[in-house]
């Protein structure tokens, strides 16, 4: 299998005899407004008051997390069949756990996956038995019989889409293995893992840091937004329609030197249970204890990053890590 996009881009090229590229550099799609979801308002259920509120979180920082999980992907245009696109995509996810304060890879090491996406059943046969012939794999980026308009754009998100996806399959795998082997608490990049045991596990916490989407109740906006540093909302559930419920709230990392109102803002969500559900004591706290699990990791700063308000060192760790092996 080739281990780079620009290998896998000399062998598309090479497979369907089409001329070699002229090394200028390629777009990514992974920057393009092509990923950018729509930003919407989603109400939710308030499990833990009345009503949404702003709540300090009291008691020391602890650190509860012994490692942390983040993937990445790279996807590019690595060639046209027709006015077919076919995109390269490169992925991988990877474990770091922390041992006397230092951050070292978990299990097998990382995982990564390099392939071809597009719409098999757009492709000519001659394409598609070139493309095999030459071993490279290929993922169908459309379900069968599917509609579509057949426009390249819309293919291409199609793509980046389908990327996206294996990028999230090899972070619930990850996840799925870290609960079986362990019961230390990893820290998720990202909403819980959709694996069957991840998504059910007290030993994964998921942490979002964008807001592309908002949970609150229609009155709740303005709560949500004007938390101050320490201080999180209350817990409210989350319907998944790709797996089971969540209970999550939002919690503001630092103070705002600014009126931006996301600065150092996250959304944690943990898995949820019938002693959760039934709010009380018993959600208020474990609400508490995970939020002081996150406030702690709040230093190192994970500068320079352009995300450093709402990203923790572990996850700026894994991040450089995959980088630096060419993930």
């Amino acid at each position: 299998m080739t281990e780079s996009l620009r290998d896998l881009r000399r062998a598309v090229r090479k497979a369907l005899a089409h001329p070699a590229a002229d090394g200028a550099p390629v777009p990514s799609l992974d920057l393009s407004g092509l990923v950018l979801e729509p930003p919407r308002m989603r109400d939710c259920v308030v499990a833990e008051t009345a009503r949404m509120e702003a709540i300090v979180v009291t008691g020391p920082v602890v650190v509860g997390f012994s490692a942390f999980l983040d993937g990445v992907q790279q996807s590019h245009v690595v060639d046209y069949a027709g006015t077919i696109p076919i995109v390269g995509g490169r992925t991988a996810a990877v474990v770091r756990v922390r041992v006397d304060r230092r951050m070292t890879t978990w299990g097998d090491g990382p995982r990564t996956q390099c392939r071809l996406y597009a719409p098999r059943q757009r492709l000519s046969a001659a394409a598609v038995r070139d493309l095999e012939a030459a071993g490279l794999d290929l993922r169908d980026t459309l379900p069968p019989n599917e509609e579509v308009s057949g426009h390249p754009m819309e293919l291409l998100r199609r793509a980046v889409d389908a990327v996206k996806d294996d990028r999230e399959r090899l972070e619930r795998d990850l996840a799925e293995a870290w609960v079986e082997r362990s019961s230390d608490v990893l820290f998720v990049d990202g909403g819980l893992p959709f694996g069957a045991k991840a998504a059910v596990s007290t030993s994964c916490v998921g942490v979002v840091k964008s807001h592309h989407t908002i949970y609150t109740p229609s009155d709740g906006l303005a709560t949500v937004l004007g938390l101050g540093e320490g201080e999180r909302t209350s817990v409210f559930t989350i319907e998944r329609t790709w797996g089971p419920r969540v209970m999550s709230w939002y919690l503001r990392l630092r103070e705002r030197p600014s009126h931006d109102p996301f600065l150092g803002l996250v959304r944690v969500e943990v898995a949820w249970s019938d002693e959760l559900s039934s709010g009380g004591a018993a959600l208020s706290r474990r609400a508490d204890e995970v939020s002081r699990w996150v406030l702690a990791e709040r230093a190192p700063l994970s500068m320079p990053d352009a995300r450093w308000d709402r990203m923790v060192y572990g996850i700026r760790d894994c991040e450089e890590y995959l980088r630096a092996i060419g993930a």
